[in-house]
């Protein structure tokens, strides 16, 4: 297949405002109740003709180039969808990465959802709506939230989608520190700490917490003493983000949050300010832009 042009497209991160984990499902995946919120922070893909095989490079040498990238994944079941034999090729993607990695700010997954945008316009797959959301929902959980943007309220996996009302803006503190936490072992010490830690318990008493951000705190204690620093500086909201190991907090200017940033800076941590992005705003922003 000859491609004729290349797409560029930003790939914004998401904080989960809340996280409460139901149970555990019949396929081993969590049964979930949260509620994802976009952000302006982003990574920038542009999408190249290039012959031969697909390839993904990256600025961020951690970045995984290979088959293990959600981009990869994406791009297959994009090839596959536009009828086509083999494994992808005559495109190279290149990543300019903003977003932390391993920090549950959905790097992996926003990638993965403009990967399937950019080949679609790129492949002339012409998807629907429905085909597009169908296939999201099997490259990963959090992949079809970033079809829609702005604030949603996301169910089963994560993966079954309402939009809700856009949440007031606000500016946003992310604390990042110097260790990641990986989807897999958040859940895992979730699964073997919630009978003896109450959380179910808990959460029947109505608790809006993040239901992971107790059992990540755990095994590192730095993640609670960032949520509560995040909160005596001000915030309105402070919580851990998904599986972590970014700690959020919501402010309602950028000089209290630019503040509360400069606060809790530190070599061990890196802090980061942006703020929320609505659905409309998300639309607009996200736009394929052809090159």
């Amino acid at each position: 297949m000859t491609v004729r042009r290349s797409v560029r497209v930003r790939a914004f991160a998401k904080i989960n405002l809340t996280l409460r984990v139901l149970g555990v499902r019949a396929d081993q995946y969590h049964e979930l109740r949260t509620t994802f919120q976009s952000m302006a922070l982003h990574d920038t893909l542009t999408f190249t003709a290039a012959p031969g095989p697909f390839r993904i490079e990256c600025d961020d040498p951690a970045c995984p180039s290979d088959r293990t990238n959600l981009v990869w994944h994406a791009a297959e079941r994009t090839w596959r969808a536009a009828n086509r034999r083999g494994v992808p090729r005559d495109v190279a993607v290149r990543v300019a990465k903003r977003i932390p990695m391993q920090a549950g700010l959905g790097g992996g997954s926003s990638d993965a959802a403009s990967t399937l945008r950019a080949l679609d316009a790129l492949w002339r797959v012409r998807m629907s709506r429905e085909k597009m959301r169908s296939i999201a929902s099997e490259v990963g959980a959090d992949v079809p939230f970033f079809l829609e943007g702005g604030t949603v309220l996301g169910l089963e996996r994560g993966d079954l989608l309402f939009p809700l009302l856009d949440a007031p803006a606000s500016w946003v503190v992310l604390a990042v520190p110097d260790f990641a936490v990986s989807t897999s072992e958040a859940y895992g010490w979730f699964d073997r700490d919630r009978e003896a830690s109450g959380l179910w318990r808990r959460r029947a008493e109505g608790s809006t917490e993040n239901d992971l951000q107790a059992v990540v705190s755990r095994r590192h204690p730095e993640i609670r003493r960032l949520v509560g620093a995040l909160s005596r500086r001000g915030a309105s909201h402070a919580a851990l983000s998904g599986s972590g190991s970014a700690v959020f907090g919501l402010f309602g200017s950028r000089a209290a949050a630019a503040s509360a940033a400069r606060a809790l800076a530190s070599r061990t941590r890196r802090m980061l300010v942006t703020r929320t992005l609505d659905r409309a705003r998300y639309a607009r922003l996200a736009r394929l832009v052809t090159m």
